[in-house]
């Protein structure tokens, strides 16, 4: 075994009053992440970048007992190391730790007794710059016997900070005008307050429609402040769908959000060729995932409107997509073209159709984007996965768009990316007049919100693709 591979002791005979120790280590952003969770202290001191700017020190810093903690693994793994019992400590802290700063620890052994075996040791972290951060004395029990033991690996830790991801996706719309929003039957908790939320957010000014009395009764028992917000009151979902899309139609809503009622029902007027919202282009949903694990936002189209897509519905599909993450501000989207298999075969019509709309971006009848299919799953997402299948692509390892074969296999993506992976799912109807916040039942207050930040997006680029024609 190397050093590296063990951990071994100091006993107290084979310590020198004199001897020391050292450790040294930078502090990162999930440090101070971590120690907030392990400890549970959420000073806004140490985890809120904004009231940070307006404290003493005018930056996050790590908790004085980080650097304390630095102490105790000096003295527990290395000097003394195993078998040490704490006794005793003391600590004062002259300066802040600032995130980039790399502190030393020195641990310098001064008084030994030898009638129980405790050691007193002198403790100074030190910053790069040499200034003394913390200083202190500590008291151990020191070990009798050597150990020398495997160093065990510890788990790889992963900071999964969903609310961080939530706010960078709403600075996306600072300083855009919120979008007045027709909310198609909010008659539930969760569909009232993404619309609450949106609102207060800034993202929209909502529009309620549905039973009057059944969306102020659900606000009061939930404890929902509706403040100025307009309520129009119909009978039921249906009655609520047809006026939430009329009133897009009659320009007073720049978009629409789906409440407690059936996707049908509020698709039904929004399709419908005489009072509806269709475009020449087919309409087709979207879902715009921020995947921790994974450096870009993901969109995965189509998994809510269109079951069995034909050719023909595919290109719309994809061309809505490449138009959607044109808006968020991707430079020419890499679209990967889903199916089970990398090679064209006649026994899978996705393929076929991947093939076949590869080739039609070629000629100039998709735009905006780079494709490449089929791909399965893991080439599309893995630059790794790719190489080691031989693939050679714009596209495998970096796709910012996924293009499912069916609805069924879009759903079940974006779900299992949602609940096993901690992706934040926003959900958007495209290629119809205005953008549609068309969330699930059972999403959160936050995805709704989500799906209105993106809707904002949509709306603002619209407002100034008008504006300059």
């Amino acid at each position: 075994m190397t050093p590296m591979e063990y951990i071994e002791n100091r006993t107290y005979d084979e310590i020198k009053v004199g001897d020391s120790a050292t450790l040294t280590r930078t502090l990162k952003p999930e440090d101070i992440q971590l120690f907030a969770v392990m400890s549970g202290d959420v000073n806004p001191a140490h985890v809120d970048p904004e009231y940070a700017k307006s404290s003493m020190f005018r930056e996050v810093i790590a908790h004085g007992m980080w650097g304390g903690a630095l102490i105790s693994t000096v003295l527990g793994t290395q000097f003394p190391g195993p078998g040490t019992i704490y006794i005793d400590q003391t600590l004062h802290f002259s300066r802040p730790v600032g995130l980039g700063d790399t502190i030393t620890v020195t641990l310098t052994a001064t008084r030994k007794f030898d009638h129980n075996h405790h050691i007193i040791f002198d403790c100074v972290c030190t910053n790069q710059d040499g200034q003394k951060v913390i200083r202190g004395t500590a008291e151990v029990l020191a070990p009798a016997e050597k150990i020398k033991r495997p160093r065990i690996e510890l788990p790889e830790v992963t900071i999964l900070d969903r609310e961080a991801r939530y706010q960078h996706l709403l600075a996306r719309t600072q300083g855009m005008a919120p979008v007045r929003m027709a909310v198609a039957h909010p008659c539930d908790a969760a569909s009232l307050q993404g619309a609450v939320t949106a609102a207060e957010a800034g993202l929209i000014i909502p529009i309620l429609v549905g039973p009057a009395e059944k969306i102020r009764s659900v606000a009061k028992e939930q404890g929902f402040d509706l403040g100025s917000m307009e309520i129009i009151d119909v009978p039921h979902s249906h009655a609520a769908a047809a006026q939430a899309v009329a009133l897009v139609r009659s320009g007073r809503a720049e978009a629409l959000m789906k409440g407690s009622l059936h996707t049908d029902e509020l698709m039904g007027e929004v399709v419908s060729a005489e009072t509806g919202l269709r475009t020449a282009r087919r309409i087709s949903h979207v879902f715009v995932a921020d995947v921790p694990t994974y450096p870009r936002p993901l969109l995965i189209t189509d998994a809510a409107i269109n079951i069995e897509p034909d050719l023909e519905c595919k290109v719309d599909i994809v061309q809505n997509a490449i138009d959607l993450a044109l808006i968020m501000g991707t430079v020419e989207p890499k679209v990967a073209i889903l199916a089970a298999v990398e090679i064209v075969t006649p026994k899978m019509r996705a393929t076929i159709d991947a093939a076949a709309l590869c080739k039609m971006a070629e000629r100039g009848q998709i735009r905006g984007g780079v494709l490449d299919g089929p791909l399965a799953f893991d080439n599309a997402v893995s630059i790794v996965a790719a190489k080691t299948k031989g693939i050679l692509s714009a596209v495998a390892g970096r796709a910012d768009i996924l293009v499912v074969p069916d609805l069924e296999s879009g759903n079940m993506l974006a779900k299992q990316l949602e609940y096993l992976a901690d992706a934040l799912l926003a959900g958007v109807v495209v290629g119809a007049r205005v953008p549609i916040a068309l969330t699930s039942r059972a999403d959160t207050a936050e995805a709704r919100a989500a799906s209105c930040a993106i809707a904002l997006l949509m709306a603002d680029a619209k407002r100034k693709q008008t504006k300059n024609t």
